[in-house]
Order: C-alpha cells, then sequence, then structure tokens
C-alpha cells in the first residue's frame, strides 16, 4: 500500500478493521454516518469519489461502491451526474409532482427497489376506502401489503386497495417483481394519469416498527394516494408509512398569474 498519510481523505479518520466480522462496505457506511451524526460531516459538503477512497483503503472499487450505494440510499450521499459527491440531510426527498411508481421513483435516482408481499386479500372495503374508489354497495377490493426495500434496506410498508371487479386475478401476477402501475397499464390496459396525495406524519405502532426496522414511536410519514386512469376512473387507494429517518416530501409550487 502507498503511503497515504497526506492524502485529503485521511481527515475522516477512516480505518478498516481487518478481523471484524462486519463487511468493508458497512464499516465504511458506518463510519460516514457517525462523522454526519457528530456534524464532521455537514449537508452539502463536497465528499471523495470512490477512487479516492478505494486508494486510500487500499482495497478495490466493489466494497466503496456498495458503501456509497447504501449511503445514497440513506441520503446521506447526493450524487449527481458530472459533480462530485455531496453530503446529504440523511433523508431522501419524494417529489409528489410526478406520477411515478416507488420502483420507477426508486431507480431514477440510481437506487435498486424491491418489494416484499406480506399478505393479499379479497376483503369488504372500510367506509375510507370505499369513498375513496367510489365503488358500489357490495364491492370487494384486494388488499395487497408489501414491505418495499431500496438497496436491500426496508422503507416503506404500503397497502394498496384494488376493485376486483377492474383487477380479477391480480393475484396470479409477480406483485413482488413487476410494478404494480406497470401491471395497471400493460396487463389490464389501465393508461394512469393523476393521482391525488394527501400527506401527513404518525407515530411507528409497534407492529410496523418491526417490520420497517425501526424504533416504536419513530416518525413515520403517512401517504394517502387515489390513482385515477384517463378516464378519471379510481383505481387503486393505498396507505404509505414510510421512515421519518429516510425521507422527506418535496412540493414545488408555482404561483399562476
Amino acid at each position: 500500500m502507498s503511503d497515504t498519510s497526506s492524502s485529503p481523505v485521511n481527515a475522516l479518520g477512516l480505518v478498516l478493521d481487518t478481523n471484524s466480522f462486519v463487511p468493508y462496505y458497512q464499516q465504511i457506511v458506518d463510519h460516514v454516518r457517525s462523522l454526519v451524526e457528530k456534524k464532521v460531516l455537514r449537508e452539502g459538503d463536497d465528499f471523495f469519489s470512490e477512487g479516492d477512497i478505494a486508494n486510500f483503503l487500499g482495497i478495490s472499487k466493489m466494497p466503496v461502491r456498495q458503501a456509497f450505494q447504501k449511503l445514497r440510499a440513506e441520503g446521506l450521499l447526493i450524487i449527481a451526474k458530472g459533480k462530485r459527491p455531496a453530503i446529504g440531510s440523511g433523508r431522501v426527498p419524494w417529489n409528489f409532482q410526478q406520477l411515478r411508481g416507488f420502483s420507477e421513483e426508486m431507480r431514477r435516482r440510481g437506487l435498486v427497489p424491491s418489494a416484499r408481499v406480506l399478505s393479499m386479500d379479497t376483503v369488504e372495503p372500510s367506509l375510507e376506502v370505499a369513498q375513496a374508489l367510489k365503488l358500489a354497495v357490495g364491492e370487494k377490493v384486494y388488499a395487497l401489503r408489501r414491505l418495499r426495500y431500496v438497496n436491500g434496506e426496508p422503507v416503506a410498508l404500503v397497502t394498496s386497495h384494488l376493485p376486483v371487479r377492474i383487477f380479477t386475478g391480480i393475484e396470479k401476477q409477480d406483485l413482488e417483481k413487476q410494478s404494480l402501475y406497470l401491471i395497471f397499464e400493460q396487463t389490464y390496459k389501465r393508461k394512469l394519469r393523476w393521482a391525488e396525495e394527501t400527506i401527513g406524519s404518525a407515530i411507528a405502532a409497534e407492529n410496523d416498527a418491526r417490520i420497517l426496522d425501526t424504533s416504536a414511536g419513530s416518525p413515520v410519514l403517512t401517504i394517502r394516494e387515489t390513482t385515477y386512469d384517463v378516464q378519471n376512473i379510481a383505481i387503486e387507494y393505498s396507505v404509505s408509512l414510510l421512515r421519518g429517518d429516510r425521507y422527506t416530501a418535496s412540493v414545488i409550487s408555482v404561483r399562476k398569474n
């Protein structure tokens, strides 16, 4: 290994424990997260490239790349094309001006989304669901509950309510690997047009906190969303719980003359 004592990276105090069972990438993540929490690194500060870190530590870029991916997923690192990495706020802003599914939004950010189906049932809708979807008396809905991940980290618990009359047989689709919006548009020919969202906050209940791998009583961002097709028919009503330490709402308002 070359002498790195004069490297700017040295200021981070980053040292790998080669005897630890903790992977190198996780050691890097933990160290950077600690520096952000201690205000040694602050939002907007320039950071180092993957190559800078790898050269300083004398390791390959692979574990550094994994660390950067995880730091991006946590909102601690912002990487824009053609620019140096920068320290983030620790929260990922979600732009509600664009109608994108979870998978589309995460891939747009260069992150890796995935999902796990927790339950899929045919149920009588609650009054809230029936009103949102404008259901006739006696209509049933599918209640699809999924845990959404970013780079392997649980970040959102989403319950989607879908009218059975519109999406008959949807339980046969691969709801873990396929985008729900893609299924709407390609399998059921329901072209999406717009969505109405209500954004709020809540405290994570014990069971929800366990699933999201966070502490009971910690803040969660709540999103109630009704999605409409091009015929202005409400086809999905979803309730999402997003970890408050990972996400913030981002809305652009334009003043009209």
